[in-house]
Order: structure tokens, then sequence, then C-alpha cells
């Protein structure tokens, strides 16, 4: 019987109704959260979406992928990983809009299938957003050393001694952070313009320099890598015995698996419903935009990158500028590597703003001390949380050589998408008449096409990535059961309500 009602805790669920209101009334004198102001509209949505996507993916992993995996059909690659976002893209779009809360797919979680599996994802969500503030920081660090020829000791990657340049940036980008979300749309989308512009270049100008020999084959041939450690093949291969290898169809997927981390953080866009005007249309409208504009992007920039240097030359450090020096164009190149500086650092803001609205969403709940998710007067913003994970995200920027781990925030991104899949389904049943401004096609079908395709994807992912996924779970479930099992409002107003 104990047993069962421990179980029973775990798994309690909000209701969703009352996390809809939560923010209807006023919070009282003792309440450590106000309102977040709804300041966004669906071009501001769009604006993050696009700031966030657009970055390492076009900048850094389009080279990596085609030369290592892939070949031209790295094309194929960000085509599969664009599909299947856009399959949790759907998913999110209905809850977001039903739901409108901080927290995105951690509230989603909460409401449907317990608090222990909502804090799981919310613990996952923060490993894949600061991870990824901290891997963009040092390649917008190198960027900038490659642009102005600064010191490699203290802005280059190989033999970086102190990354000053990711902790410069990243510091900077929390006090926006923490200023407000009016303050941090505005640099994002500006931003953005600037990167969707070079985007937009790269394919105008460097269409005139595709040779389609460089495109043959498409698909390079499989090669087993030779001398490949167990741990770094990916999961199937290694449960089947199978022998890792590159190109080929299975390169293919594995690129696909790996390129998921230029997707990963789109859905720090529902992590803004609070936030915005029009929640029930415009949320579903920035999250599909955003995928649809990005996808384009990507699929072009392919094309023209591997058409215009054979893939077994291209750069896996800036791929998209030294393909430009290749073709003789070193003013385009330095143009490039100018606008890398710039997209790169909207996607280390948004990422930065989204860590704080998870960490208030846990403070609010209970699950992380409240105060430390106390929103500001004057900012009405979650200061203390923001400045928190700025703090964390500098010091993992300066000391620690992240591109190893990349992965990990692909692996982070699917888990929650695939939870997000399981939420649609599971609130359908649970919550037929509940008010849906979208309604998500083809449910249950979708969702479930949308889950076993995450689950796929992740298979493709190395083993010690799995590993290394597994301990920090592992490691945030001590953290619940050591605090947020026995702080938790849900559970406190469950103990109350039967007294």
């Amino acid at each position: 019987m104990a047993n069962a009602g421990t179980w029973k805790q775990l798994v309690r669920t909000k209701n969703v109704d009352d996390v809809i209101h939560q923010n209807d009334d006023d919070p009282s004198g003792d309440d450590h959260h106000a309102r977040l102001s709804r300041r966004l509209t669906v071009w501001d949505l769009m604006g993050f979406g696009i700031g966030i996507v657009i970055g390492t993916g076009i900048f850094t992993l389009t080279g990596t992928a085609a030369k290592d995996n892939a070949g031209p059909a790295v094309m194929i690659s960000f085509l599969i990983a664009g599909i299947v976002a856009m399959l949790a893209a759907l998913c999110y779009a209905e809850l977001a809009a039903a739901v409108p809360t901080a927290g995105s797919s951690y509230t989603y979680a909460y409401t449907t299938i317990g608090e222990i599996f909502a804090w799981i994802i919310a613990w996952d969500l923060i490993l894949e957003f600061a991870l990824g503030a901290a891997v963009v920081a040092r390649g917008w660090s190198g960027y900038l050393q490659g642009v102005f020829d600064l010191p490699k000791a203290f802005f280059g990657e190989d033999d970086s001694v102190v990354n000053l340049g990711a902790v410069f940036i990243v510091i900077v980008l929390g006090i926006v952070a923490a200023m407000g979300i009016r303050e941090s749309k505005l640099v994002t989308n500006s931003l953005v313009v600037i990167k969707v512009s070079i985007c937009l270049f790269i394919i105008a100008v460097g269409l005139f320099y595709v040779n389609m020999d460089n495109q043959k084959p498409y698909i390079p041939p499989s090669e087993k890598v030779e001398g490949a450690s167990g741990l770094k093949q990916p999961l199937w291969q290694w449960v089947t015995g199978v022998d890792q290898t590159a190109y080929g169809v299975t390169g293919v997927l594995v690129a696909a698996a790996i390129v998921f981390f230029a997707y990963s953080g789109f859905e720090a866009v529902a992590n803004l419903g609070e936030e915005t005007k029009n929640p029930g249309k415009d949320m579903p409208r920035g999250l599909i935009g955003t995928l649809i504009i990005c996808t384009v992007l990507y699929v072009a920039v392919c094309f023209v990158l591997t058409g215009m240097v054979k893939y077994t030359n291209l750069s896996t450090g800036e791929p998209l500028a030294d393909a430009f020096d290749q073709a003789g164009l070193g003013w385009a190149s330095i143009i490039i590597g100018t606008a890398a500086v710039a997209g790169l650092t909207s996607v280390i803001l948004v990422d930065i703003v989204a860590m704080g609205r998870i960490g208030f969403a846990l403070c609010r709940d209970g699950l992380l001390p409240p105060a430390i998710g106390r929103i500001h007067p004057k900012f009405q913003t979650p200061v203390v949380i923001t400045v928190g994970t700025t703090v964390a995200v500098a010091i993992l920027g300066a000391f620690v050589p992240l591109a190893v781990l990349a992965e990990m925030v692909s692996i982070g991104t699917l888990f929650a998408f695939l939870v997000v899949s399981i939420a649609v389904v599971v609130l359908r049943r649970t919550k037929p008449r509940m008010k849906r401004p979208f309604r998500a096609p083809q449910v249950p079908l979708m969702p479930v096409v949308s889950g076993v395709l995450c689950i796929a994807l992740m298979t493709n992912l190395a083993v010690e990535t799995w590993l290394r996924f597994l301990v920090w779970l592992a490691l945030g479930l001590l953290v619940y059961f050591a605090y947020g099992r026995k702080h938790s409002r849900l559970g406190k107003s469950e103990t109350t309500s039967t007294l």
C-alpha cells in the first residue's frame, strides 16, 4: 500500500484548468510570482524562433555533417530532421494555444503524465538550453577570433586557456535577458534580420559558383569506420552488433540525428505563451512559421555549400566562410564570418530567456525554491534565476570544450518532443471538451508517428551520448527527491485538502 501511495504521489497531475487560469488573479502579498507581461506578437514569436534555430546549424553543422556522415545528401538529413520537428511543432502548437504558459513541455507533462515526468522534462530542458548556449557562446568566440584575429588562448577552441569571448557574450546577453522581454525581443529581431539576410546572400551569390559535379555521388557509398570505439557507435548499431559506418543511408540518418541540434530550441517559443498577446492564434503561427522558414533556408544553404565545394574538402569549423574562400571570394567570407557572430548572438540570448522561463515555472510549482523565481517589479522577468543560469553558462563556456557534447542537445530535444507527442494524445482523452484554438491534425495517428520518429532518431545517436544523458537524468532525480517532492505546491495542496 505504501508503494502504491508513493507512486500516486509521483504521478500526481496539475489540473489543466488551474494552469490556464493561474495568472488571472493578482498575486497575494506573500506570493513571489507576479504575472508575466503580455507583450509579444506572432512576428515577435517567429523572431525568437528563427533567432534560436538559425545559428550553429547553418554556420557549423552543415560542414561537419556533410563531410563526416552524409555527403551532399546532408540536404536530406536536414529535411528529415525538419519533418520530425514539424510533427512535434504541430503537437506543441495545440498545447501552447490551449495552455499558454511558461514551462512549455514541462507544464504539458505535469498536466498529463505526472509530476515526476514533468520534473524529468524540465531537467532535460535545462540541460538542452544551458549546454546549447555554452556551445554557441564558444562558437561565437571562435568566429570573433577569426574575423578580428584575436588571441586563440582567450577566443579560440582547441588552444583556449579560458574562453573570455564566451564569458563576455554570455554576461552581456544575460543582462539583456534580465532587463525585460521587450529589450530581448528588440535585440533578437534585429539580429534575425541580419542572419536571414546573410543566408539569402549565401544562397544568391553561391548559386553562381555551384558545380553539380561536386554533388556526385549524391549519397556516397557506405564505408566502415576503422578503429571506432563502441561507445561512439549509434545506439542501434551497438545493440545489433553492426559495424559502425559512414555515408550511405545509415550516414544520412546519423546526420539527421546530429543536425537535429540545428532545430533544438524552437520549443523555446512555447515558453513564451504567458507573454503572448493572443496565444490562441499566435503560438501555432509562430511555431509552424519558424520551422517552415528555417527548414527552407537550411536545405537551400546545404545545396549551395555542397555544390561550391566537394564534401570531402569542407571545413568543419567555418564551412560557409571557407567555401567562399575556396571559391576566391574572400570579401564574401569576411561578410559571412561577421554575420555569423551576429547570428550566434541571438541563439545565446533566446537560450538564456528560455532557461529563465523554465526556472520560473519550476519555482512557481515549488519544485525549486520559490524565492529564486521571483518576478522583478520593474523588469517583469525572473531576474534571480536568469542571472544564476547566466553565471552557470558563462562558467561552462569559459572552461569546458563542449563540441563533443553537442549530441546531448539533440537527445534532450528529441526526448522533450516525445513527451509532448504523448501529452497531446492524453489530453485529448482526459479533456475532450477543453477549448483548443488550434487542433493538431490526425490525432492520435500523427502524434504517434511523431513519437516513433523521435525514438528512431534518438537510436542513431552515440552510446556515450545516451550514457551522459542517463547520468544527467539520475542527478536530476536526486534533486527532485531531496527537495522537489517535499516542497511541491501540488503535493501540499493535496495534503491540505485531505485534512
